[in-house]
């Protein structure tokens, strides 16, 4: 895209002076304050008379739980973890803390900083503003107190300012775009020049596999027409890391008469992202849609800094960035890097795959760079007194960045929206402009050519985008759910087809959790709030269902072979889920499909548009080749049991388990476990989780409004010294669902009930009433 031009120097140092200034005092001081009432698992339940009171409350309760996990957060996005780790060290996303401050220098320029500032409502300021206030004053007091957060003496902790809240919401922004090519970015260089930054494409590959892999979600939105009550029931289960700046944080925020809504909410963002209120309750799953393309440039062949446009030969623009590095002996040094950009975008580069030679180059353009709409989006979203109010927000402000949006209402009517920011590309451009040989997994354009520009729609909220007319959307009173596939099936009685390749795909194989959700959701029996948690709770591994009938076939014929004979004893016993009781049979299972699932031939049945809820299935081990893949899985899973140490009695709980021991049910979404849980080799034999089930909420309706249960499975707190850094993890690990407080009466009556009263003017918080 083409980048704003930069204000003048000096007027935008004085610009950005105020601003940081008036970003901690708009209103006079004292006018800031908030009631935290704390309930079980330290759930904070956030009252205030304003919006700079309620952020205030909110940044307060942060940094009280979670002080260290948002200043690191502000250290990344503010370019400086070479300042002071040194620029060699990973990232929590493995990569180089160079190639991350050359990324988010180039992301968070002061100009777009400022930008998006400008284009905030009063009512977003002001939630910003307060939070940064609020999480000052947790971090005055747990200094003065020591209070046991292990960064409490590091140099890089600060107090922090609205803008550095600005620039985590922007790195959010692109985590579905130009975020996942940020080593591509920073190690692009003319093929003239010496390259200085290494690029990993083994690194950088992982990361893009991580992001669908740490970023799934299921949802079930039930209506009146399935639903036991006669009215809406919602199931909320988004798959996100379990650290860092993805890290979902409970609570519940009030203003009276204007807002009372209750969820979770990611790192440094004031508002809901995922909940319910009185009337209504949604949720999120990460869409398939495309919100970036690529382009191929044309380069001029006298000099790779030029390339073609519609003929003529034109400069890429150069911009240069300046990231302070940590050497060995502890001074800093400056590390300078130039980053080229077409009028589509940043050049990236990925060697053998998008390669900056002599004829071309790679220009990436990201749709949500333009979204400076997605705090007021959610703010919107969380005050929606109807699914007609919720649907008509989006479909004004379109803010939403990478996901859908699923949401039901106390009067049964559910409502499916993949809706989010994407580029304005049809089908009828992809013919003409897309480059065939670059597959589905990435869209490149021809960059040589002003016709193949993202179109403009007068509808839409920013240029270049599709207005949310032409993006699919679903009204059902029996059931709408999704897990990450495209839209076309979020009801089968209701196909949604005929939109851009861009938007969603039709016609491709569903994945094993949608085929689970769609299964259990078949027929017309009446469901309760109790059946969508056993969705989850049951772990249930739907390829186990479908394929171990063959398996175990195939045991049979393998009755002679005495090395098999263990495993195959091991499956057999094994009850088919994925919970802390399942034995060693569910590891080789999860070895042997591991395996297999990288083979194309395997099904007995290949997928048939036609029937997509039942295929493909069957393992085809009458064939040859399968039986040997098999064998071959299956003597490989044997060595690697024995090398991991795990005896024939082991239990599932006994290997996968959270960074403080507690063991975790669930397993690979790949296996169709709609519990999805990823975790790594953690040594010994374990494996320790990393992603997965997340924010976990069942939202039902009665005469008295909202009922939910719920748990957050890493807890409140990602401080292991808290109280609240590894109780509702616990509460998961026994499945557990709690009461989630959200009226007056529901709040003071639970047993952990607990108030504190901070106001700006005091030097430390009143006393808990």
């Amino acid at each position: 895209m083409i980048k704003s031009r930069p204000l003048a120097s000096v007027c935008l140092a004085g610009l950005l002076v105020g601003l940081s200034g008036s970003a901690q005092a708009r209103v006079a001081p004292g006018d800031a304050s908030a009631e935290i009432r704390r309930t079980s698992f330290g759930v904070p339940h956030i009252l205030a008379r304003d919006e700079q009171g309620l952020g205030y409350g909110i940044g307060y309760a942060y940094g009280q739980d979670n002080l260290c996990l948002l200043a690191n957060e502000v250290v990344t996005v503010n370019a400086e973890r070479s300042r002071y780790f040194g620029p060699d060290q990973l990232t929590l996303e493995q990569r180089k803390n160079i190639a991350s401050d050359l990324f988010f220098s180039w992301l968070n320029t002061p100009s777009d900083v400022f930008g998006f500032w400008q284009a905030q409502p009063e009512e977003v300021r002001a939630l910003l503003e307060g939070y940064a206030k609020g999480f000052n004053r947790a971090l005055a007091e747990r200094t003065a107190q020591g209070q046991g957060a292990q960064c409490l003496q590091a140099q890089w902790l600060r107090p922090i300012t609205a803008l550095d809240l600005v620039k985590l919401t922007r790195r959010l922004l692109v985590e579905g775009g130009v975020g996942q090519f940020a080593d591509a970015l920073a190690a692009a260089a003319p093929p003239s020049a010496v390259a200085t930054l290494e690029f990993d494409r083994g690194v950088a590959q992982a990361q893009q596999d991580s992001f669908s892999l740490e970023r799934g979600s299921n949802a079930v939105a039930i209506g009146r027409d399935r639903s036991a009550s006669g009215r809406g029931m919602l199931l909320a289960n988004p798959h996100f890391p379990w650290a860092g700046g993805m890290r979902f944080y409970q609570m519940q925020l009030t203003l009276p008469g204007k807002l009372d809504v209750m969820g979770a909410a990611l790192p440094g963002l004031p508002l809901i992202n995922i909940g319910f209120n009185r009337h209504l309750a949604w949720t999120h799953t990460v869409d398939t849609s495309r919100h970036f393309t690529l382009y191929r440039l044309e380069l001029d062949p006298k000099d790779p800094t030029r390339y073609l446009l519609d003929g003529k030969s034109v400069p890429l623009t150069r911009q240069q960035l300046t990231v302070k590095a940590k050497g060995e002996d502890g001074t800093l040094k400056t590390v300078t890097r130039d980053v080229y950009s077409s009028v589509f975008g940043p050049v990236v580069q990925w060697p053998g795959r998008l390669d900056w030679d002599g004829q071309h180059a790679f220009s990436l353009r990201d749709a949500n760079l333009g979204n400076t709409r997605v705090l007021q989006q959610w703010y919107t979203m969380n005050r929606a007194d109807s699914l007609k109010a919720l649907q008509d927000s989006v479909q004004r402000l379109q803010g939403i960045p990478w996901v859908n949006t699923l949401a039901v209402d106390e009067q049964g009517q559910t409502l499916y929206l993949n809706q989010s920011v994407v580029p304005y590309v049809d089908a009828a451009m992809l013919a003409h402009c897309s480059d065939p040989a670059a597959g589905q997994e990435m869209v490149v354009l021809d960059g040589s050519r002003t016709a193949c520009n993202w179109k403009v729609d007068s509808r839409a909220a920013q240029p270049g985008i599709f207005p949310t007319q032409l993006q699919p959307s679903l009204r059902r009173k029996d059931f709408v759910q999704h897990s990450n596939d495209s839209a076309w099936m979020v009801n089968p009685a209701q196909p949604l087809r005929g939109y851009s390749p861009l938007i969603s795909r039709e016609d491709q194989p569903l994945g094993v959790r949608s085929r689970f959700a769609l299964q259990r959701l078949a027929g017309g029996d009446k469901l309760t709030g109790a059946d969508l948690q056993q969705m989850v709770m049951g772990n249930q591994v739907y390829l186990a269902e479908l394929l171990m009938p063959d398996v175990l076939q195939w045991c049979g014929v393998q009755a002679q072979d005495a090395s098999l004979a263990g495993l195959c004893s091991s499956l057999k016993a094994w009850n088919l889920r994925a919970d802390l009781d399942s034995g060693i049979g569910w590891v080789h299972f999860q070895n042997i499909l591991q395996s297999l699932l990288k083979r194309s031939d395997i099904w007995r049945v290949a997928f048939d548009p036609a029937d997509p809820q039942h295929t493909p299935r069957g393992l085809a081990i009458e064939r040859a080749e399968v039986a040997a893949a098999l064998n071959q899985a299956a003597q490989a899973s044997l060595v690697a049991v024995k090398q991991a140490g795990l005896a024939d009695d082991v239990r599932w709980g006994q290997i996968q388990q959270a960074s403080d021991g507690t063991p975790i049910h669930g397993g690979p979404a790949s296996l169709g476990v709609y519990n999805a849980i990823q975790s790594v080799p953690g040594g010994a034999g374990k494996r320790q989780v990393v992603s997965g089930t997340s924010y976990l909420q069942v939202v039902t309706f009665d005469a008295n409004g909202p009922q939910a249960r719920g748990l957050l499975a890493f807890s409140e707190s990602s401080e292991a010294q808290s109280p609240h850094g590894g109780d509702q993890t616990r509460a998961f690990s026994a499945k557990q669902w709690h009461l989630m407080p959200f009226t007056e009466a529901q709040i003071k009556a639970d047993p952990q009930y607990r108030v504190q009263l901070i106001r700006e003017t005091a030097s430390v918080a009143d006393a808990a009433r």
